[in-house]
């Protein structure tokens, strides 16, 4: 791996869709730089590093009129939203035309969140207080409002053919949701869902169903049809916190639901029944055959006697080597005790249940962690419906991203580390930047470039292609 420079950033940092740009918020100011980082370009983005000239050259910069909290690139990477919330407010940009410019203010309503949709045409602001959801167009003044939507952040997911738009509202203490066509933005249906406190919906990944699950206080995950039919109630226990996480697989075959009693289930869309539930247990033994890799420090032992000219300076360098270790993963045996965390029963939102999930792009594994084991990585095989690997970290998990082109899962803990599994194996990766912490990461859309952020400041790192038949060994 080769990595850039850092760079100053004082907010949201991310690639545009097409992976040439990276968008980075530094105070008011919006810095849109390149990345060279296809594949076809793939030696001259090594080359650049190497000279530190050309990469991450600024090729666009707007000046918005408050401190940047969130960003947003359009589908079609030609615009980008920039959320002013304190403002509030919503500014939007065109790299095509830097002097075209645009403006939303909802005045008294406010704006708690903006989105684009599908067409890059149009956003979509959420008021405060969830009075109203505005769809904004650019191609004219003209706008749409739907009174009431359920949730500032989330409650609004479309089709992947970007025609629908599915809108979870609320009224007269009843859930419902609004399809709405992309295309005219007039609403198409409405119907009621048989939820308590509805937390989210998502279509499918074949845009024939919509899976709604409750609140926590709740347990209940249901898949509608989009003509409001009810084609399946799931429950898996009545007592207790509920769903925490719900994720479709890519392939839309699977549907996995992470729950607070640290268990996560996954169904099939044909029959909608689970066949398959994996326990996140504090304790594993045999007879599971799940390679187990523990991070651990080695120290580094400096021979330098040979190059020593007085015993003070052979002195000086035996203290100034103390301290210093490389991170390596080393295979561990079952049985094997991991470090767990009771939560605390006077306190609400308890730290435990299936809090991080996350599909690779073949749908074949799936990483979870469960917080009541922060360091703790879970991969699942669902061909083989069995565990794969645990990843046994020093800190927290802050991130685990799967590879959007292979079967490559990278890891974060707010460390100056890089941690990589692959079905070959696992490694470390040290970051050559002084006092860099990865607080957050992200993958380009072709995979040859990763978005690395610290507290303030992010680089870039270019991966190579993974090979079909890769051996990789924990000290790489």
């Amino acid at each position: 791996m080769e990595f850039t420079e850092a760079y100053k950033q004082t907010g949201p940092c991310c690639f545009s869709p097409n992976a040439r740009y990276i968008a980075v918020a530094v105070d008011y100011r919006l810095v849109i730089r390149e990345s060279l980082s296809t594949n076809s370009n793939f030696f001259f983005f090594i080359v650049y590093i190497i000279n530190s000239k050309f990469l991450m050259q600024v090729v666009q910069l707007f000046s918005c009129l408050d401190k940047i909290s969130y960003i947003e690139w359009a589908l079609d990477s030609e615009y980008i939203l920039c959320g002013l919330y304190k403002r509030p407010m919503i500014q939007a940009w065109s790299l095509a035309q830097p002097e075209w410019t645009c403006k939303i203010d909802e005045g008294p309503a406010g704006i708690a969140y903006a989105r684009w949709s599908p067409d890059s045409r149009h956003i979509l602001t959420t008021s405060d207080f969830q009075l109203r959801l505005t769809v904004w167009s650019l191609l004219n003044t003209a706008c749409v409002h739907v009174q009431w939507p359920k949730h500032p952040y989330k409650g609004v997911s479309f089709t992947k053919d970007g025609k629908f738009a599915a809108i979870c509202t609320r009224r007269d203490c009843k859930d419902y949701i609004n399809l709405l066509s992309c295309h005219t933005w007039e609403i198409m249906g409405v119907f009621a869902v048989d939820t308590l406190d509805l937390s989210d919906t998502e279509w499918s990944p074949d845009d024939s169903t919509i899976v709604i699950w409750d609140s926590p206080l709740e347990y209940k995950v249901l898949i509608y049809s989009p003509d409001g039919r009810c084609l399946y109630k799931y429950q898996a226990y009545e007592s207790g916190l509920g769903v925490k996480s719900v994720s479709w697989s890519p392939c839309g075959q699977f549907l996995a639901v992470g729950s607070y009693d640290q268990m996560l289930r996954v169904l099939n869309h044909l029959t909608w029944k689970t066949f398959a539930e994996f326990m996140h247990l504090s304790t594993v033994r045999a007879p599971c055959c799940a390679a187990v890799f523990k991070e651990v420090d080695e120290p580094l032992l400096l021979d330098m006697s040979e190059l020593c000219i007085s015993d003070d300076f052979a002195q000086g360098n035996d203290d100034a080597s103390e301290g210093h270790f490389r991170v390596k993963y080393e295979v561990t045996e079952v049985p094997i005790s991991l470090p767990f965390q009771k939560p605390p029963a006077d306190k609400p939102n308890p730290k435990q249940g299936i809090g991080l999930m996350s599909w690779s792009n073949d749908s074949q594994y799936i990483c979870t962690r469960n917080d009541s084991m922060p360091s703790i990585l879970w991969i699942w095989d669902i061909r083989h419906l069995e565990l794969a690997t645990i990843l046994v970290q020093k800190d927290p998990i802050r991130a685990a991203v799967w590879d959007p082109t292979c079967t490559r899962l990278v890891v974060c803990t707010g460390s100056s580390h890089l941690y990589m599994w692959t079905p070959a194996g696992a490694y470390c990766v040290s970051i050559p930047l002084p006092q860099f912490s990865i607080v957050d990461l992200k993958w380009n859309s072709d995979g040859s470039c990763l978005l690395l952020k610290d507290k303030e400041s992010f680089c870039c790192a270019a991966v190579a292609v993974l090979p079909e038949s890769s051996e990789y060994s924990s000290d790489d």
